[in-house]
């Protein structure tokens, strides 16, 4: 059988008001969560990156690294990738052919120049000498008959009893003699010279590299391959790359007649295998990679630069003195340029913009914006907020400590409780019995 039907009592007024207060609360509430989610920064509240808090007014403090800025001479240095070059790299090639009688230096041995290396037989160019010497001699004499003679027609010319066709043909005769007597002296010259030759010495100081030739081997005058191979190490070069932005600084400071300190660095950059001075830039600029190159020479006294070795060089530019330094990981970008958090009284953290300086791996100078002893943020600064709160490494450890303490004595006075508690029980059952 059916329902009666039952007539459904009209919502009054009120109730219709109320309820659309209602939803218009909720509605509302909605809205500012959603656009407080969407406008909120990285690392506060809920948005992404951090939990809330995040260093900012209200929450809990983020634990920061702080540094102070101090004063001290920044040194502005180029570091560049460069090789090691020889001052000098000579191969020694006979100027003269023969059989090699002697050989006079060891592998890789340190040698001075005019030091002999090598010998070839000589006794050849000793006897070409002994020609050349005999021939001067033969027309030395012929050439001083000559003379005499000319000198005793010159006489009797002056006294009518000759011709002076024949006076004329004894100078001539004697001019003859003397050109014979210069050639032979050339060629007693070049006999000597040979001579020498024959003994080959070292035309520079230096190491000797591997050995090409050994004793009884023919070599001839210019050999490409030579005898033996000189490089000059001690001095040594290093050549090197700038960019090209840097060669008018390095054009001003070498042209002043500065002494600019280059260091020679191992490929770790750890070990410092040499210091030496800058030399001289290239007179063109690579367009591929738009360097220049440039050349710095080293005394390597203790032999650590070795010829074709790759070190890192670096070129001390400048020494800005008085210089206000901090750690390079305090200096931060933005859209608005440069800037530093500082840190203010009651541990708040202020951003402040700077203008910054030259800078080496761990240092960067603030030029403008920061003072001496001021405190700024090096770690930490991501979660950071206008005026918001920080707190130091010991501050936060000491502060896990005391709240471990306090747990621990709460606990402990619990356990003594429930322990209280226990005995009275007991005391109770046993009257009660």
């Amino acid at each position: 059988m059916t329902e009666p039907h039952r007539p459904t009592r009209p919502v009054s007024r009120k109730a219709q008001i109320i309820g659309g207060a209602i939803a218009l609360a909720v509605l509302a509430g909605v809205v500012w969560l959603a656009w407080s989610l969407m406008h909120a920064p990285k690392g506060e509240g809920g948005g992404p990156g951090g939990g809330f808090g995040g260093g900012r007014r209200g929450g809990p403090a983020s634990t920061v690294a702080v540094a102070t800025a101090a004063q001290t001479d920044l040194p502005v240095v180029i570091e560049a990738l460069g090789t090691v070059t020889p001052a000098a790299t000579v191969t020694v090639r006979p100027q003269v052919s023969g059989v090699i009688t002697q050989v006079m230096f060891r592998e890789g041995q340190m040698v001075r120049a005019g030091q002999p290396l090598v010998q070839i037989d000589p006794r050849q160019f000793q006897m070409d000498l002994l020609q050349a010497q005999g021939a001067l001699t033969r027309d030395e004499a012929q050439l001083a008959s000559a003379q005499v003679t000319l000198s005793r027609y010159q006489t009797l010319l002056a006294q009518d009893s000759i011709a002076r066709q024949e006076v004329d043909t004894q100078a001539a005769t004697v001019k003859q003699l003397q050109g014979s007597v210069m050639a032979d002296r050339a060629a007693v010259g070049t006999a000597r010279l040979n001579v020498g030759y024959a003994r080959i010495i070292a035309p520079v100081s230096g190491r000797v590299g591997l050995r090409v030739v050994d004793a009884g081997n023919y070599v001839g005058a210019g050999d490409a391959a030579g005898v033996a191979v000189i490089t000059t190490i001690s001095p040594i070069d290093v050549e090197f790359t700038v960019p090209q932005d840097d060669v008018p600084r390095i054009g001003a400071r070498a042209n002043s007649g500065a002494a600019l300190p280059v260091i020679a660095l191992d490929r770790t950059r750890t070990t410092t295998l040499d210091k030496g001075t800058f030399s001289t830039l290239d007179n063109v600029v690579d367009v591929g990679t738009g360097t220049v190159k440039a050349k710095a020479r080293f005394a390597n006294a203790g032999g650590t630069l070795f010829p074709s070795q790759f070190v890192n060089v670096r070129l001390e530019l400048d020494t800005i003195k008085d210089a206000v330094v901090v750690p390079a990981t305090a200096l931060r970008q933005s859209s608005d340029g440069a800037f530093v958090w500082v840190l203010s009284q009651g541990q708040t953290v202020h951003k402040r913009k700077v203008t910054a300086g030259p800078s080496t791996t761990s240092q960067v100078s603030i030029v403008s914006g920061l003072k001496v002893g001021e405190k700024v943020i090096t770690e930490g600064g991501d979660r950071l907020r206008e005026g918001g709160k920080v707190q130091l490494p010991g501050q936060a450890a000491g502060r896990m400590g005391q709240g471990k303490g306090k747990g621990q004595r709460a606990g402990k006075a619990g356990e003594g409780r429930g322990g209280q508690g226990q005995g009275g029980e007991r005391r109770r059952r046993q009257q009660a019995e």
